[in-house]
């Protein structure tokens, strides 16, 4: 009956709408031009960096390997490019070792590995040493650190040119030492002549590279957390047990790097030499560097320097080779 509705309000609904998406205008061209940078910013950061390696690195090396292989002297240096080709001439006449260049340039090289080996081996001990030491919290070690790091501060040339004044036979100070205030010699000896002369440039290079290895040693080791020593320590290892188990044993990827890094840099070591001996050093230094500055300058023989320092580059990336072979192996039986 139509009187049962009078109290019925009827409700009615609405569907929702769907919003209505307007379509996209083009950006703006502050917009394009801020994705554009930002699409392209980092082969930006690294072109800087590119072109430094291709004028200090690539173009001078691929200078070098053509040089290798042109008979280069005073006479055709003034024009290079048009210099007579030789191929391999030179390279057959550096690993001749019997003619007097192979001699000297094998001679060098016993020299250069020897000299590097002990150099390495008594800086990366006196790191580790040192590093180890001042692991321990006393007063003062923070400039204990400071002092053992002024020698790697200091630039190279004013260290090597004060050890060459204080190994002067007549008015050096370690001469001045051990005869005048130590009595430990009657004689003041020669330091910078003939045999002793490598002994005195292996120190001066360990004086400039140990801390080097005192750095970054320290740095590997403030990464081992300390609950290791501690769960060692209730096992019942002593001193030496935790540091040649735990200490030395998770230093080995630091210690790997740092080797190849020291090794590199003393094979290559010109500065120590030239500042102490000039392009004549004695016969007991002649590392190669040095060797192959005077075939190419001294000699005037630049096409024979130059395949000797092509011969030296790929003994170098042989033994980077060998050693990423090495780590590579080691880490997968890890």
């Amino acid at each position: 009956m139509p009187g049962h509705n009078l109290g019925v309000v009827e409700r009615t609904t609405t569907p929702p709408q769907s919003p209505v998406v307007m379509p996209a205008g083009p950006p703006a061209p502050g917009a394009r031009r801020r994705r554009w940078l930002t699409s392209r910013a980092a082969y930006l950061l690294v072109i800087p960096a590119v072109v430094l390696e291709l004028l200090i690195h690539v173009i001078p090396t691929a200078v070098g390997v053509v040089s290798s292989t042109l008979k280069l002297n005073q006479y055709t240096i003034a024009e290079w490019l048009s210099a007579p080709f030789v191929g391999l001439d030179n390279f057959r006449i550096s690993l001749d070792f019997s003619k007097p260049i192979g001699e000297a340039l094998l001679h060098s090289f016993v020299v250069t590995i020897l000299y590097t080996v002990i150099v390495v081996f008594v800086s990366w001990f006196l790191g580790f040493a040192a590093a180890l030491v001042l692991q321990q919290r006393f007063r003062g070690r923070g400039l204990v650190r400071t002092v053992f790091l002024i020698s790697y501060a200091m630039p190279a040339y004013a260290g090597i040119l004060v050890w060459s004044f204080m190994l002067q036979r007549d008015n050096g100070l370690i001469n001045h030492i051990l005869v005048n205030d130590l009595h430990l010699l009657d004689n003041p000896p020669f330091w910078l002549v003939g045999s002793p002369a490598f002994a005195s440039t292996a120190i001066v290079a360990i004086w400039r590279l140990w801390p080097f290895a005192f750095l970054m040693t320290m740095v590997g080791m403030q990464s081992i957390p300390d609950e290791a020593y501690e769960a060692a320590a209730m096992d019942g290892a002593g001193p030496w047990k935790r540091t040649w188990h735990i200490t030395f044993g998770m230093l080995q990827p630091v210690t790997a790097v740092l080797l190849l890094m020291m090794f590199l840099w003393t094979f290559n070591d010109f500065n120590t030499p030239f500042v102490l001996f000039g392009s004549a050093p004695p016969a007991s230094i002649d590392l190669l560097s040095i060797h192959i500055y005077d075939s190419s300058f001294s000699d005037y023989n630049f096409g024979l320097g130059s395949a000797m320092s092509v011969l030296m580059l790929i003994f170098l990336l042989v033994v980077s080779g060998l050693w990423f072979l090495f780590e590579r192996r080691h880490r997968r039986e890890a």
